[in-house]
């Protein structure tokens, strides 16, 4: 039987339905990953990972080629230094002996050379944190606002407009009290000079006509 050009049409548009669900279809690359905090520790040729408050140890596997192997190494100054972790990643069953399993790290936020970070208590309602030094800087970004701290004047407490931009960045912007404040951030590897902790993003901020480099990192509250 010869099909017309209609009945041609009609038999291909389930194929084409089919094609694009298929091409719709979105991979979330968090899906069935967790964020989590935690101390670095290095014993027997291998990087373990202790989860705050807890006593369990996992041991890094590098599933996503973050550099936290070689970001410890530089940065630990002793073998038996110890350094905060900020990631997201997968555990999985016990893999070695003397371990509760595996950790495959995803995506690498933050490490730093410091055993207290698991006691900040305001991690958790933050959105964004950056800062950076000559002059020193910090704001910390939340749903209620956010609050610039600069050496040798008072918090500056704002509210913010915050955009998206092309590349995966983000921009915090207030024209409140006054104040005309910008804050840039993008997803790049960032070394704070102070200190040699490892950020995620890279910050630009713009306050008062000058412009501040610095990191930043995503907060608990921001689920990416």
């Amino acid at each position: 039987m010869r099909l017309t050009p209609s009945l041609l049409l009609a038999a291909m548009l389930p194929l084409f339905a089919g094609c694009q669900l298929m091409a719709a279809t979105p991979t979330d690359p968090n899906i069935g990953t967790t964020r989590m905090q935690g101390e670095l520790s290095a014993a027997g040729g291998q990087l373990l990972f202790k989860p705050c408050n807890e006593s369990r140890r996992f041991v890094i596997n590098d599933a996503a080629s973050t550099g936290i192997l070689q970001e410890a190494a530089n940065l630990a100054k002793d073998a038996g230094d110890k350094l905060f972790a900020d990631v997201r990643g997968r555990l999985t069953g016990s893999k070695q002996a003397n371990t509760d399993g595996q950790l495959d790290v995803r995506r690498l936020y933050r490490l730093e050379p410091s055993t207290r970070a698991c006691e900040d208590p305001n991690f958790k309602q933050l959105t964004l944190r950056a800062n950076g030094h000559e002059p020193d800087w910090d704001i910390k970004a939340s749903g209620k606002g956010m609050v610039v701290n600069r050496v040798g004047q008072a918090p500056l407490p704002l509210p913010f407009l915050e955009e998206e931009v092309p590349g995966g960045g983000l921009t915090l912007t207030s024209e409140a009290n006054g104040q005309h404040v910008e804050l840039w951030v993008a997803p790049q590897r960032c070394v704070d000079s102070a200190t040699g902790a490892v950020r995620h993003l890279r910050a630009e901020l713009r306050i008062d006509g000058k412009t501040l480099q610095g990191c930043g990192y995503y907060g608990g509250a921001r689920d990416n």
